[in-house]
């Protein structure tokens, strides 16, 4: 079975920083775009950051030069990194993949766990 494998994340104080990383487990023919998403209480989802298979990046205007998203496709794996937090960052955290994983099938949307990344003030 297929999984997103999510790490990082936790408490840090307004400035500070934190990284997410998000593994691909289990097998897959490809693997599409990867993104990271956040989910605050009392907001509607909303995308952070993505970047596709060949490294083309797209950030939300409220993490624009903050947020770095990176990509590793040996290890099936994406990065964000995330400076100068604020406590609008304070959201639960979750990871996203296009994946293919069987033969003359389309991609479908994969989701991880997810996890808080809470920024005080």
């Amino acid at each position: 079975q297929v999984q997103l494998v999510e790490s990082g994340g936790g408490l840090v104080q307004q400035g500070g920083s934190l990284r997410l990383s998000c593994v691909v487990s289990g097998y897959t023919l490809t693997v599409a775009d990867m993104g990271w998403y956040r989910h605050a209480p009392g907001k509607q989802r909303e995308l952070v950051a993505s970047i596709s298979d060949d490294g083309d990046t797209h950030y939300a205007s409220s993490v624009w030069g903050r947020f770095t998203i990176s990509r590793d496709n040996s290890r099936r794996q994406i990065d964000l990194q995330m400076d100068d937090l604020r406590p609008e960052d304070t959201a639960f955290y979750l990871c996203n993949a296009q994946l293919q994983t069987a033969p003359l099938t389309p991609l479908h949307v994969t989701w991880g766990r997810g996890t808080q990344v809470s920024v005080s003030s």
